[in-house]
Order: C-alpha cells, then sequence, then structure tokens
C-alpha cells in the first residue's frame, strides 16, 4: 500500500505542476476557456454563472498557481490530510467539468494544458477519470498508513521551515510569471500564430484527409471508404480517419466593408494594430492618450516600408467613432472575435507579417520601436 500512495503522489503531482505550469504560462488563455464554461452554465444551470466572467481573470491565476502549490506539496507528503482533501475536490469538479463537455458537446477543448496539448473532451474526461482513480488512493490510503515517508525519502522535506519556505517562493514565483504573462505576453507561444509560422501552410492540411462514411442498414452498420451507390443505405456518419492531418488554423479570416482580404493579408510587410473590443481596451485616460500619440509616430515612421493596419472584431460604428475622435487614417479590417484573442493575448496589440510569416508580436506595454518592426521586416534603410 505504502508503494501505491507514494507512486499515486508522484503521478498526481507530476501531473498538476506540468499542467499548471503550462497554464500560468499564458493566464489569458484560460480566462478566455473559463469565460466560455460560465458562459455554457449560464444558459444550461443559471444565469448566476454570467456574474463571474468579470473575475475570470483572478480565477484564472489563482487556480494556475493552486495545480502547482498542490502538485508540490504531494511531492513533498506535506499536511496530506488537507491536501488529500483539496485534490480530489478539484479533481471532481475537474471530471463534472469534462464530462459535461464531452457528454453534451459543449466546451470542445478544455484547455487542461493551455494550448500546448490538446484533448477531445472525451481524452479530456478519460485523464481525468484516472487522475480521479489515484486520487482516492491517495485520499482513503494515507489514514491508513503509519510510516508515510514515501519510497524516496528526502530527510530535507521533514523540515517544516523548508516546506513552508518553499511553498511560500512557488507561490510568488507563479504569480510573478502570472503578472509578466499577462502584461507582456507569454514566455513561451504553443498557438499557431506564434512567431516564425507560416501561416498560409498551417490553413492546409499536412496530407489528404480520409474519411470513411458510416452507413445503416436493416439496423445494421456498415464501415465504406467511398460513399456506396446503393440506396437501400442510410448515411449516418462522416468519419475523418486522419485527424492529425487537420490544418491547424481553419478560421483565420479577414475582411473590409468591401471585400475578403485574407489573401491580401499575406502579401508583403504588414503590421496589424488588433484591438479585439473597442469597448473593453486595456488602456484609459491618460495611457490612451499615450498610445495613440505614440502610434501615430510610428506609423508616420513605417508606412512607407510596412503597411499598418487596424485589425479588429468590435461594433464598426463603435471603432469609426473611435478612429475618428483620434483622427487616425488608416485601413480597418475586420476578423473573429475568438481569432484575434488566439492571434495574441493583448488589447491593443501589434502583429506583424511578412509574406504570411509572422515575424513579430508586441504587447501595448512594450510598444514597440520603428527601427524593431522594419528590422523585423527586413527593411534595409
Amino acid at each position: 500500500m505504502k508503494i501505491l500512495y507514494t507512486l499515486s503522489r508522484y503521478f498526481v503531482g507530476s501531473l498538476f505542476i506540468f499542467s499548471g505550469a503550462i497554464k500560468i504560462n499564458d493566464p489569458v488563455g484560460t480566462q478566455i476557456k473559463l469565460e466560455e464554461y460560465f458562459q455554457v452554465f449560464s444558459s444550461d444551470f443559471t444565469p448566476l454563472f454570467e456574474l463571474l466572467v468579470p473575475f475570470a481573470l483572478f480565477i484564472s491565476v489563482f487556480l494556475c498557481c493552486l495545480e502547482i502549490i498542490l502538485g508540490v506539496a504531494l511531492l513533498m507528503n506535506y499536511k496530506m490530510k488537507l491536501i488529500s482533501r483539496i485534490t480530489l475536490g478539484l479533481i471532481v469538479f475537474f471530471t463534472f467539468l469534462t464530462f459535461y463537455s464531452a457528454y453534451f458537446n459543449k466546451v470542445t477543448d478544455c484547455g487542461c494544458f493551455g494550448d500546448a496539448i490538446k484533448l477531445t473532451p472525451w481524452e479530456s474526461f478519460y485523464k481525468d477519470i484516472i487522475l480521479l482513480s489515484f486520487s482516492l488512493i491517495i485520499y482513503f490510503v494515507r489514514p491508513k498508513l503509519k510510516d508515510q515517508t514515501g519510497l524516496f525519502y528526502i530527510k530535507m522535506f521533514d523540515d517544516n521551515n523548508f516546506r513552508n519556505g518553499l511553498l511560500i517562493f512557488i507561490t510568488l514565483f507563479c504569480l510573478i510569471i502570472s503578472y509578466s504573462a499577462i502584461n507582456f505576453l507569454p514566455f513561451i507561444d504553443f498557438r499557431a500564430y506564434k512567431v516564425g509560422n507560416y501561416i498560409p501552410n498551417l490553413m492546409e492540411p499536412s496530407e489528404d484527409l480520409k474519411y470513411s462514411y458510416i452507413m445503416e442498414k436493416n439496423g445494421i452498420t456498415y464501415d465504406f471508404d467511398s460513399y456506396p451507390n446503393d440506396d437501400s443505405y442510410t448515411f449516418k456518419e462522416l468519419k475523418l480517419l486522419n485527424p492529425e492531418a487537420e490544418p491547424k488554423i481553419t478560421d483565420y479570416n479577414i475582411w473590409n466593408e468591401d471585400k475578403d482580404m485574407t489573401k491580401e493579408s499575406f502579401l508583403g510587410n504588414k503590421l496589424f494594430i488588433i484591438i479585439h473590443d473597442i469597448d473593453k481596451i486595456g488602456l484609459s485616460g491618460k495611457n490612451e492618450i499615450e498610445f495613440i500619440n505614440k502610434l501615430k509616430v510610428l506609423i508616420s515612421n513605417i508606412s512607407f516600408w510596412v503597411e499598418p493596419i487596424f485589425l479588429t472584431s468590435s461594433n464598426p460604428n463603435s471603432f469609426k467613432n473611435f478612429i475618428t475622435k483620434n483622427n487616425i487614417s488608416i485601413d480597418v479590417t475586420y476578423g473573429d472575435a475568438t481569432v484575434l484573442k488566439t492571434m495574441i493575448r493583448s488589447n491593443p496589440g501589434f502583429f506583424l507579417m511578412r509574406n504570411g510569416t509572422v515575424k513579430g508580436k508586441w504587447h501595448f506595454n512594450k510598444f514597440p520601436e520603428a527601427q524593431d518592426i522594419l528590422r523585423k521586416s527586413n527593411v534595409k534603410i
């Protein structure tokens, strides 16, 4: 039992640390996923979940830090009566979320490992079932063990001052990492729009997609490589056989009031000033005035070599009022809000492309220099 208890602690603790570390790198991504869950639960259960939406970022940081802290505590075998209860409660909650999402097809990606590892809803549920099993072992076996030092006993873990100090240090470290990721972009970009990626290639499948036609006849299900000519079969489902070959980007689309601009966005040097929602812009008062003034200077310094373009999912009338008020005369294009939030975790933010390849991304708190944009665009003056 001691071996099983120790291995369960190490497994659950290591997975918690891994999951939390990935998400703490991008708390805004977890915030977006939480908002999606809150909206689903608001429509399916009670509108009270809508009240949590404004606090989604705070909850995101709290959960990411909690995962890492619980993971470290499990590895140290620290205060296991309390830690085992919190761990079990958290996993029971996550298991319910993933089951509900999978069974009712509500949230197609749980965000368990951020954008680093994508899991289908059922894969997420099965993962949580495994975690739940090991958490139950920890919870029920622990009280029966007289000696809980574990297989790989580390003496300094017996020192409460060391353990308390380590957990305080890890908590502060997590908060610093999350603060930096929120205010200056994630340290590691796991998304398809990361610097260096050639977007048009990622919009194409890596190989020919292969499908299977699921048909039914006389209550019996059949599987065909091609659609049968026999009209006695009833079509049930089209099943993709090689989902790993699907395009990494399926929803990139840009347009203006006159035409589709998607293909044109891949031509030449383009600096997209992305504003997800002009009514929820991350600037206010003096900071907004300073940003607009710096933006105007930047536009005038680069516009001969790099085309600056607004890209937004805002209401067109609201955005027109914004550019009219600030007297900024550059083209305005539109895109889907989810896509823009995936492209950059900043509102506003800067997204530089050269012939379809992402060359640079900047948070509004780290305003780009004209020389830096020109250098990344391979412009020689």
